[in-house]
């Protein structure tokens, strides 16, 4: 199969707010996520990318997004995210913040997720920043939905350079698939200098 990528940066963002709000609900539902999303959420949340420090990268079978990756300076995102870094000797205003991943399962293993990289990487040196970051939800390794055959993505993150940051874990709520109420995770942030 035949894929395109394409970069948006700040306004540009407006166009595929939609494909990506629509991407992350379906993607996230899946473990470890187990996401119960709303569009309207989503399009909340994917406005703060309309900025000119943030960038969008999708991948596109034809004009259907398939895949994308986000990512903007750490400081523009929302102040939980960099709560979680307290106490480290990292100069926050120097940290990129890698968002979300969502590839279509049936387009992964193609070398999507290097191409996602390389380019949010290469969006941040360009910006000066020094680090890269990202927040890896945690779950108990016995959690009745976790599927059999899951993989964790762990080592493709160690083969980037990606390490888990000791102590900087962010909390945020979400409602579960099957739930109805939204409940506290934990994210555990990696980071590697750029």
């Amino acid at each position: 199969m035949s894929l395109t990528i394409k970069v948006f940066r700040g306004e540009a963002v407006a166009a595929v707010i939609d494909d990506l709000a629509r991407l992350r609900i379906t993607v996230f539902r899946d473990w470890p996520y187990l996401y119960e999303g709303n569009l309207d959420y989503e399009r909340n949340y994917l406005q703060g990318y309309c900025q000119s420090d943030a960038i969008v990268v999708g991948a596109f079978e034809g004009s259907r997004m398939v895949g994308a990756s986000t990512g903007m300076p750490l400081l523009a995102h929302s102040d939980d995210f960099g709560a979680a870094f307290e106490g480290t000797d990292l100069d926050l205003r120097a940290v990129f913040y890698c968002a979300e991943s969502v590839l279509l399962a049936e387009y992964r293993g193609q070398g999507l997720g290097h191409r996602f990289f390389d380019e949010r990487e290469a969006h941040a040196r360009s910006l000066g920043a020094k680090h890269s970051a990202f927040c890896r939800v945690v779950r108990p390794d016995d959690h009745p939905l976790q599927p059999p055959d899951y993989r964790p993505l762990d080592p493709f993150w160690r083969s980037r350079g990606y390490a888990p940051l000791a102590g900087a874990v962010a909390t945020f709520r979400w409602t579960d698939i099957g739930e109805s109420e939204e409940t506290e995770k934990s994210l555990q942030y990696w980071i590697r200098r750029l």
